[in-house]
């Protein structure tokens, strides 16, 4: 199968000043660090990225700072999937003016389209993408799934390339996998679900574990596709505790504390999501002194 978008990428949060505006001082060295430790690739403005809380103009800008950042050394997917069809064609067309290398498109929330809708608004923003095209499924998110039959009939269209699989349902990925074939490329979507899902047919990881743990990710990635099981699952074993901590208050709030006390100043999450707690960047601190390769 075609390996689209690389194997390891990062779904980068977004840095904030003082002020609470877009840092892309901060967007810069960011993103070099990711490519510099293990990443294939950056997803700019997906949830880790807190796009609900971006304008459209905030968007654009991260996709131009970004490329710019990592030039050709890393593959720049672009979030623009609202849950506005004629919004997220602006965006698409704002990320292709901008250089990406593809597009990510969520499945639309709060409106909870049929199968039929979401069909015609992922075909819609892939008829306007000249960059291919990577659909995120997450259900817990957005109220809706894309079932396998809608996800294999998109599969056919030229520019959809692969699915960021964050369902949480191993029989749903393999039902995925088998009906989709070589047509889909499946990502996981769940850090912890990583190697389970590349033993049923996962190219990779769109992740969040990455931005403390790249080069770790990067190396259970590796062994899994080198038949090396044994090494994938002791670095799986060891980075758990790790993807457990990042998830133990709402999304990005564990990451970007971690990033705060362990890298370098990326400012707190904006309303209405806060700070993490003392305890749960703690619980990553002490989870990442763990991980092993």
């Amino acid at each position: 199968m075609a390996i689209p978008f690389g194997r390891v990428l990062t779904a980068m949060i977004t840095p904030f000043d003082s002020s609470g505006a877009v840092d892309h001082g901060t967007v810069w060295d960011l993103a070099r660090h990711l490519v510099e430790t293990g990443n294939d690739g950056i997803v700019v403005a997906g949830t880790t990225g807190e796009s609900p809380t971006l304008d459209a103009d905030e968007k654009v800008a991260l996709f131009r700072a970004v490329v710019d950042a990592v030039g050709d050394r890393a593959v720049v997917v672009a979030g623009v999937g609202t849950y506005d069809t004629a919004e997220s064609l602006r965006l698409t067309a704002g990320a292709v003016e901008a250089g990406v290398d593809g597009v990510m498109a969520v499945t639309p929330y709060y409106s909870r389209p049929p199968q039929q809708g979401l069909l015609d608004h992922f075909t819609a923003i892939a008829d306007a993408s000249p960059v291919p095209l990577l659909l995120y499924n997450i259900p817990s998110r957005t109220g809706r799934r894309i079932e396998v039959e809608t996800l294999a009939r998109l599969a056919k269209h030229q520019q959809i390339v692969a699915v960021k699989d964050a369902v949480g349902d191993l029989a749903f990925t393999t039902e995925t996998v088998n009906a989709c074939g070589d047509d889909l490329a499946v990502y996981s979507g769940d850090d912890l679900l990583t190697l389970p899902m590349m033993a049923v047919g996962a190219v990779g990881i769109v992740s969040v574990a990455a931005h403390l743990a790249g080069e770790q990710i990067a190396a259970m990635v590796a062994a899994a596709l080198n038949d090396d099981w044994s090494r994938a699952r002791r670095i799986h074993l060891s980075l758990a505790p790790l993807c457990r901590a990042l998830f133990a208050e709402p999304n990005p709030m564990p990451v970007k504390g971690a990033l705060n006390a362990l890298w370098q100043p990326v400012g707190e999450p904006r309303s209405p999501l806060i700070a993490a707690s003392v305890e749960a960047v703690d619980a990553v601190k002490e989870a990442l002194a763990a991980v092993g390769a």
